[in-house]
């Protein structure tokens, strides 16, 4: 068993002079950073007073979860010989929020239109998406079902 660590620094950048003295006085804002990479800019959904220009938490996890998926399943394509040629995700997430301001997702659905260079590994193509479903480390973390629905083109 190997163990990969990864750390990010989170920084709140909502504070507009007051703090957090009421839930209306502060920004959502914040910021992303992990050495070396690009500064991600994020708030709150706007459903929760935040700016709906950036990203949310939510989406965020959607992301980690298409990406995830996508890199498993390209990997898998080439060590079975299937070229892809485009792909793109179009992924959709359900999540329920509580009376007393608690939730959690209870599923999660990709969309990948993938465009595949022989229309004749198409069976193939398409059974490797439970495979990649298995080996996604963000799949394995979460507590939802992840469904597929790829959508192909030639």
């Amino acid at each position: 068993m190997k163990t990969h660590n990864y750390s990010i620094n989170l920084n709140w950048t909502g504070n507009t002079g007051v703090g957090t003295k009421t839930y209306k006085d502060y920004e959502r804002e914040y910021t992303v950073k992990s050495e070396g990479k690009a500064l991600i800019k994020g708030s709150a959904d706007p459903a929760f007073l935040g700016n709906s220009e950036l990203y949310n938490p939510e989406e965020l996890l959607l992301a980690s979860i298409a990406s995830c998926h996508m890199l498993w399943y390209l990997h898998l394509c080439a060590s079975n010989k299937i070229i892809v040629t485009k792909y793109q995700d179009f992924t959709e997430g359900k999540m329920i929020e509580n009376k007393d301001g608690s939730g959690k997702f209870t599923e999660v659905t990709l969309k990948p239109e993938i465009t595949l260079a022989d229309k004749n590994m198409l069976k193939k193509a398409e059974s490797l998406h439970a495979q990649a479903n298995k080996f996604c480390f963000i799949a394995n973390s979460c507590n939802f079902p992840i469904h597929h629905q790829a959508n192909y083109l030639f």
